[in-house]
């Protein structure tokens, strides 16, 4: 379980702010984790600005929500650095779906933390080929804090960290549900990917 470091205010002169990213498979609870810990620093009277990529539209168009269907209000962006513009005073960045935007969003929380903010990003480290994903990598390397957590193999029934495609088609990005990934363990992942590139 994640502690958090500081939830008073951290808006006063001279505080520092961080990162935190939250990392992991298809269904492993990213963006419940999020959730938790924007409601905890709401709770705690902190300013709050939370962010999603436009593009991500399977649940609603505005709320970031969870595969168990909890929410919290969310402002869809474009680009990365339309949160720095958006983010105000407030105390605490939220960003869902990080590996969704491109490297830029690693400046703009090197920003936002330098300028004293909480910044809790969350998104899938690795693609459907297991690959490193868009600017995870990098967000990873510069976060104070690193939370990885796991989803249940939906084969084998073991712990699971790789997002296994079910459908044949290539692009990277290609926004789905369980009709369309499933959480695999490493052996269960690999013998199926194997299985598809022959």
């Amino acid at each position: 379980m994640f502690i958090e470091p500081h939830l008073g205010k951290n808006s006063q002169k001279g505080s520092s702010g961080w990162i935190e990213v939250i990392c992991g498979c298809m269904f492993s609870g990213k963006t419940e984790e999020l959730i938790r810990r924007l409601n905890r620093a709401l709770i705690a009277k902190q300013k709050v600005e939370i962010f999603k990529p436009k593009i991500d539209t399977r649940y609603h168009t505005e709320k970031i929500v969870s595969h168990n269907e909890r929410e919290i209000r969310s402002t869809p962006v474009n680009f990365a650095n339309d949160i720095i513009l958006l983010a105000g005073d407030c105390d605490v960045v939220g960003i869902d779906e990080a590996q969704f935007f491109d490297d830029s969003i690693v400046e703009v929380c090197n920003l936002l933390a330098n300028n004293g903010k909480r910044v809790i990003v969350a998104g899938l480290d690795m693609d459907y080929e297991g690959k490193p994903f868009g600017p995870m990598p990098n967000l990873l390397a510069v976060a104070e804090f690193v939370t990885k957590v796991h989803a249940i193999c939906a084969q084998t029934g073991e712990l699971a960290s790789f997002s296994f495609r079910l459908s044949e088609n290539n692009t990277q990005v290609m926004l789905g549900e369980k009709d369309v990934y499933e959480a695999r363990s490493r052996q269960s992942f690999f013998r199926d990917r194997n299985k598809h590139n022959d």
